[in-house]
């Protein structure tokens, strides 16, 4: 309250601190009112980290509904905008919120991690000389979040910045994951349950799913938690084909993958992730989190495959039947009447495909063929790293995606 007073004396108030909130928002109405007298010019109130205002019994909310409507509404050249880290808050309160403050936003803007395009361009711009490879293996431990990059040293590889960060004597990130929880939800521990269970499940669970193994309810808050992570970008919610209802949830946040895997363990070794290099468990680790990425990606993968130009609806989807169960991440549903299936394969240069690994992508085009009853004609589209090596096998995939097409935005 001290700190709004200060605010509004710096331009130009000159009465007492008010004591509640609804005395300091009608402060602010009259000063806006007194500077709009001749409406020469637009005037602009922001407010940062709008949930942190919203402590317990303090009447924030309501009085911010009161100033809106009954004061600030009425002045046409009044800009008001207002921001806020915690997503799913912003979302509940201000966006969707069903009291006074309903549909009375006219613009949102929701601020996403960088994709790798601009994660390129952020790095650049610090005087990083890394190859795309190398952006890639930092984003897939880091995502694209502004702060974790911006600690990120030019002068070192990537091994060794991921040790500085977490593995280190003082790693910089060694509790970023609470504080990051215990800074966006209230009661955090019930997200970080979820966020912990989706990460050891690469298919991802349904809600019914997620509360049995969970031992929760499945009800209407379990609803709004998951709303929120969703908001929020830790997971993402995809249908199993073109139906609406049992979504399935997926864990696409690169940093809480990246936590529980490695930063739940107790390593002492100072420099873990440059002495894993090429371990299969390194090695496998990549291969998934490529996945996950080029999820994040789909909207260049579409452009990659030159299917920008014709209607078409993306989703994933998963066997209903089959044994072991058939999953595809991405399937492109076209409107020239043929759908095509991606698969992701991580690799330190080009990529070979096996007549094992034919095999199985023939196997998961007939699956969905067989129980989606598709219509059209399947192909495949094999999405890797470099380029994909021409053998007998890479006839199955006719326009393969490098990581190049991730990196364009």
């Amino acid at each position: 309250m001290e700190a709004f007073h200060n605010a509004l004396v710096r331009y130009g108030y000159k009465g007492e601190r008010a004591k509640t909130w609804i005395q300091a928002f009608t402060q602010l109405a009259d000063l806006l009112e007194r500077k709009n007298r001749n409406r020469t010019r637009r005037l602009t109130v922001f407010l940062d980290e709008l949930p942190c205002f919203d402590t317990p019994r303090s009447g924030f909310l309501p009085a911010l509904d009161l100033f809106w409507n009954s004061r600030a509404s009425w002045m046409d050249n009044i800009y008001f905008v207002v921001c806020g880290s915690a997503t799913s808050w912003m979302m509940r309160n201000i966006v969707n919120n069903k009291a006074g403050l309903h549909k009375r936003t006219t613009h949102t803007m929701h601020l996403r991690p960088f994709t790798l395009g601009q994660t390129e361009e952020y790095l650049k711009s610090r005087k990083f000389r890394w190859p795309r490879i190398a952006v890639l293996q930092a984003y897939m431990v880091l995502g694209g979040v502004p702060y974790y990059l911006s600690l990120l040293d030019p002068k070192l590889n990537v091994p060794d910045n991921i040790d500085a960060l977490f593995f280190s004597a003082e790693p910089e990130l060694e509790n970023e994951y609470q504080r990051l929880f215990n800074s966006l939800f209230k009661n955090a521990e019930g997200y970080m349950e979820i966020i912990r269970l989706l990460s050891s499940h690469r298919d991802g669970y349904t809600r019914a799913e997620i509360a049995r193994e969970l031992k929760i309810a499945d009800n209407g808050h379990l609803c709004e938690m998951m709303d929120d992570l969703e908001h929020c970008d830790f997971v993402r919610r995809y249908n199993n084909g073109t139906l609406q209802k049992n979504g399935i949830y997926q864990l696409i946040d690169f940093f809480s993958l990246f936590h529980y895997k490695f930063g739940t363990n107790r390593v002492t070794d100072e420099h873990f992730w440059r002495n894993a290099l090429g371990t299969p468990e390194q090695n496998n680790w990549y291969g998934l989190i490529f996945e996950r990425v080029c999820l994040w990606h789909e909207r260049q993968i579409v452009r990659g495959l030159r299917l920008d130009a014709i209607r078409h609806d993306y989703y994933a989807w998963r066997s209903q039947n089959s044994k072991p169960a058939v999953q595809i991440d991405l399937v492109i549903d076209r409107a020239d009447g043929m759908a095509t299936i991606c698969e992701m394969k991580y690799s330190k240069d080009d990529y070979t495909l096996t007549e094992g690994e034919y095999k199985k992508i023939v196997h998961r085009m007939e699956t969905f063929q067989k129980e989606t009853g598709y219509k059209g004609g399947v192909q495949a589209s094999i999405v890797t790293t470099f380029s994909l090596q021409n053998n007998m096998y890479s006839e199955i995939s006719p326009i393969p995606i490098t990581m190049n097409e991730l990196f364009v935005d």
